[in-house]
């Protein structure tokens, strides 16, 4: 159930990107560019996230455990350090230029194209050369 449950999350959220229009990077870039010619919509978007997310989190809050674990797995990091702003900024300037981050970039991943398979490969040695090398830093 574990499982199933995973996947179809993922699979809302893969639609949601679709219908949303967070997969074309031409749009996000256009969120992006606000001293040009921002386009405002992904503005809606996100406050309609975070309409849905907050009251979906207040009670996740209030339950003793979820319904398909054994307990939440909620961030226990507090502090804003020099790691989590790098990191930040990386996410950022990535995800500026290239229009694209991880969410968007693995559903279209089927539409292949050597810019999309390129910052997925990249995206996976990123990943794997931080787990390799800072992770426990």
């Amino acid at each position: 159930m574990k499982v199933l449950s995973g996947f179809i999350c993922g699979l809302l959220f893969g639609l949601g990107l679709v219908l949303s229009g967070m997969t074309d990077p031409v749009k996000v870039q256009g969120f992006l560019d606000v001293t040009g010619q921002w386009d405002v919509t992904l503005a809606f978007v996100m406050v309609g996230a975070i309409a849905v997310a907050m009251p979906a989190f207040i009670w996740l809050r209030r339950r003793a455990q979820p319904v398909f674990a054994p307990s939440f797995q909620w961030p226990q990091a507090t502090q804003i350090d020099g790691r989590l702003l790098l990191g930040a900024a990386l996410f950022g300037v990535g995800w500026g230029l290239s229009g694209l981050c991880p969410g968007p970039a693995l559903v279209n991943i089927v539409q292949g194209g050597q810019d999309i398979v390129a910052f997925v490969v990249s995206l996976l040695l990123g990943s794997w050369v931080h787990d390799r090398f800072f992770r426990s830093a």
